[in-house]
């Protein structure tokens, strides 16, 4: 496919997070993880503390923190995102954000958002929108700050459905539902880039590829069929956490994303866009189309701020 010149890096799918880091010094930066407790979250958080970065880990069960840094973060929980936030001081060089749920049947907040689309990107936007002063006083420290949003194949299975966000009208689906909340964590990065580059804050999103996690747990029969169905047909290969985490990790630190954002990695590199019609089977490395319009990502933005506003 004919476009823009993509971002390559030296890393592979076979990669590990240590190999991205690998001679790396993270000293002086200061770093919040969430959904860190376990998963790619921990071995993200776990490889940029031994390369020297001060890690916070964000989490709703404290308890299950293995470090010292550790603050309590419920993402589906307005009033926990805006008492992180307040709480946090000093500057912030990267954010990640890693947490994330799947649901077996519906199920909203008391503000009657649908789950997914809550933790997964509400959440998370108030988190960054939040953070935004420390990440500007965090990219004047080292001339740029970075966030990376972690999202996921799913993604293509469906773009965001503004006159039904929340599963009021359409029958629920908890992969459709997963799905545009996975669409919307790579528009937050296209739309946070546009907005706050010039302060030198760069989104990047990433798919750390099929990895057994703890977030299968409320996976539906149909959803695991649907997953063995494409692990058979070569669709994707399970990897390890440690290399699930290595595409986090590039977008965190590698010189090849310096200064610039927007983009959505996949197995360590910068993914080729397809066509909204196309099949997953036919593009499991690639990024639908939906998921970078910047005119989609600008309205998401404005739709997430006035459901997120205080």
């Amino acid at each position: 496919m004919t476009g823009p010149q993509l971002i390559t890096t030296p890393f592979t799918a076979a990669s590990t997070a240590d190999d991205v880091l690998a001679g790396v010094d993270l000293t002086g930066v200061r770093a919040i993880v969430t959904g860190a407790s376990s998963g790619i979250g921990a071995e993200t958080a776990r490889v940029l503390a031994a390369a020297g970065a001060e890690v916070t880990l964000a989490i709703r069960n404290t308890a299950a923190g293995p470090r010292s840094r550790v603050a309590r973060l419920d993402l589906a929980d307005p009033v926990s995102v805006r008492r992180f936030v307040r709480e946090w001081e000093g500057p912030l060089h990267l954010l990640v954000n890693n947490a994330g749920i799947v649901t077996a049947g519906p199920a909203h907040t008391a503000q009657g958002w649908e789950l997914q689309f809550a933790t997964n990107h509400l959440g998370h936007f108030a988190l960054a929108t939040g953070l935004r002063p420390a990440l500007v006083r965090g990219a004047a420290d080292r001339g740029e700050a970075r966030i990376v949003s972690v999202s996921s194949t799913a993604h293509m299975r469906a773009g965001v459905d503004f006159a039904d966000l929340h599963f009021e009208h359409r029958t629920y689906d908890p992969q459709i539902a997963y799905a545009q909340s996975k669409t919307a964590n790579s528009l937050f990065a296209v739309e946070a880039t546009r907005r706050w580059a010039a302060d030198g804050i760069f989104a990047n999103t990433v798919n750390p590829g099929g990895v057994a996690t703890g977030l299968q747990r409320n996976f539906t029969p149909a959803q695991k069929e649907s997953l063995a169905a494409a692990e058979a047909a070569g669709i994707f290969t399970y990897k390890t956490v440690e290399q699930g985490a290595a595409t986090s990790v590039v977008a965190a630190v590698a010189p090849e994303f310096a200064h610039t954002g927007g983009h959505y990695l996949d197995d360590a590199q910068e993914a080729y866009t397809v066509p909204d019609a196309a099949e997953l089977a036919d593009h499991p490395h690639g990024v639908k189309a939906w998921a970078l319009d910047p005119a989609t990502a600008e309205l998401l933005w404005k739709v997430s701020a006035d459901l997120t506003r205080d």
